[in-house]
C-alpha cells in the first residue's frame, strides 16, 4: 500500500478543492449588440438605392455602463454589475459596431472610416450616448446626441435622439431591446445623412 506523507496529503486534498471549485462555477455568457445579418427589421425609413459613404468616429458611453459586465437597473435607485454576463467587446465599439453594421444594411451605405472615400461623397458621424440603461423585464433605453456634417463642405446637422424599447425577461431579451434601440437610432441617422450626402436639407428626427 502506498502511504503518502502530510504535504502530499495536502497537495492532493488543494487539487480536489481546485477541480471542485471548477465545476461549480458558473459560466460566463458574452454578448453582441450586433443584430444577425439575417434578422428581419422594419424599414430604416430611408429611401432605396440613397446609398452614401461614412465616416463613423468612436462612440462615446456613459462611465457607469463602460465596462465589460453588464449593469443593469434594480428598482429605482440600486444598479447590479452582471460578472457572468459580458459584453463581447467594449461597450463603446459594441455600439459604434451595431450603429456601422445597421447604417451599411439599412440604406445601402458604406462605411470608409480609416479608408480613401474615391472621390464620392463622405459625410462623418459623431455619437455620444449619454444614457444606456438597462431594466430585464421593462426596457432598454438608449439617450444619445449625435451630429452629421458633409466632409467636402456644408452645414453640419446635430441632433438628440431618446429611443426606448420594452423587453421581456431575460438578458438575451434585454439585449435584443438594444439591438433595436440601435437600429431606431440608425434609422434617424442615416436619414439625415443621406440627405447631406445628396445635397439637401436635413432635419433632426421629431421628439
Amino acid at each position: 500500500m502506498i502511504r503518502l506523507g502530510y504535504r502530499q496529503l495536502a497537495a492532493v486534498a488543494m487539487l480536489a478543492m481546485a477541480l471542485a471549485a471548477c465545476r461549480s462555477a458558473p459560466a460566463t455568457r458574452f454578448y453582441t449588440l450586433v443584430a444577425p445579418a439575417s434578422t428581419e427589421v422594419a424599414p430604416a425609413g430611408g429611401p432605396a438605392g440613397a446609398a452614401f459613404q461614412f465616416e463613423l468616429l468612436p462612440v462615446s458611453v456613459p462611465a457607469q455602463v463602460d465596462q465589460p459586465p453588464l449593469v443593469v437597473r434594480q428598482g429605482e435607485q440600486g444598479v447590479a454589475v452582471l460578472q457572468g454576463e459580458r459584453w463581447i467587446a467594449p461597450l463603446g465599439d459594441e455600439v459604434r459596431s451595431a450603429l456601422s453594421a445597421d447604417l451599411t444594411r439599412d440604406f445601402n451605405a458604406q462605411d470608409v472610416s480609416g479608408l480613401p472615400s474615391g472621390g464620392k461623397s463622405v459625410v462623418r458621424i459623431k455619437l455620444d450616448v449619454r444614457r444606456f440603461d438597462s431594466m430585464p423585464g421593462s426596457y432598454a433605453l438608449i439617450d444619445a446626441a449625435w451630429s452629421v456634417r458633409p466632409l467636402k463642405g456644408g452645414d453640419p446637422l446635430a441632433c438628440t435622439s431618446h429611443i426606448s424599447e420594452p423587453v421581456g425577461s431575460g438578458f438575451d431579451a434585454l439585449v435584443q431591446g438594444h439591438q433595436r434601440a440601435i437600429a431606431r437610432l440608425a434609422g434617424q441617422i442615416g436619414a439625415a445623412a443621406g440627405a447631406l450626402a445628396a445635397g439637401n436639407k436635413a432635419v433632426c428626427p421629431p421628439g
